[in-house]
């Protein structure tokens, strides 16, 4: 059974990401993807990234390392994203800054296609829930079968049909059938600052021969994160928004 995990929005959240690596170890799942964010808003960037590279998990740019090597971009973030990117620079090390600048827009594995912000390789651009006829141009703006992406930092599934009608929904915890014959959209929603009213970290494992995804909700030491956050000086939200 071939079973794959899409993990997205880490934020420098070491507690939430090392849980769920923890889970994802526990269920002898071997492939794991990043669709980016793995550094903005938590305190330890540096280890989230090594702990990405020492596993070679593949990962796509996010909008926040892109703020980090773009300044144009990042002037156009809100204060205190700009402040937690400020703080973020000088907590992590040349080799990280430039294997961050590396990171794809985009990837692609077997039938799935891989990005951060929204369909076919935006990294900045938000996919909350879309008019019909936006999502339609989506779909057809990319050819595979399924779209995994993140950004929202909440988990959604939308699906086109073969008569072209769009189906949308939020996604709780519990396992989903993927329709055959359908495409699919699916946000992964966040590993280290989930916004959905519920403060567990979030990933999603694609199981390709059952045609199912499972949302996983993974309890962490939030408060021990809350601290070092407090601690590195980086704004005091960032913080409270993980309770």
């Amino acid at each position: 059974m071939k079973k794959v995990a899409f993990i997205s929005d880490i934020h420098g959240n070491l507690e939430a990401f090392q849980a769920v690596l923890a889970d994802i170890d526990r269920l002898a799942i071997h492939t794991i993807f990043c669709l980016g964010d793995c550094v903005g808003y938590g305190p330890e960037p540096e280890q989230v990234i090594t702990e990405i590279r020492n596993r070679a998990i593949p990962t796509v740019m996010g909008n926040h390392e892109l703020a980090l090597i773009n300044d144009r971009y990042y002037n156009s973030f809100n204060f205190i994203a700009r402040q937690s990117l400020d703080i973020t620079r000088t907590l992590i090390s040349p080799a990280t800054w430039q294997y961050i600048s590396a990171m794809p827009a985009t990837m692609l594995y077997r039938d799935a296609r891989m990005v951060h912000g929204c369909p076919p390789a935006s990294i900045t651009r938000y996919l909350f829930t879309a008019q019909e006829y936006l999502l339609k141009k989506i779909f057809s703006e990319f050819a595979e079968t399924l779209c995994f992406f993140g950004h929202t930092h909440t988990l959604a599934l939308y699906t086109i049909d073969q008569s072209d009608n769009i189906h949308g929904q939020r996604l709780e915890r519990g396992t989903y059938g993927l329709e055959p014959r359908c495409r699919h959209l699916i946000n992964a929603g966040s590993v280290g600052q989930p916004r959905d009213g519920n403060n567990n970290a979030k990933y999603v494992i694609w199981d390709e021969e059952e045609k199912t995804i499972e949302i996983r909700y993974i309890p962490y030491d939030i408060q021990s994160t809350f601290d070092k956050i407090i601690a590195a000086g980086l704004p005091t939200l960032n913080a409270t928004r993980l309770l």
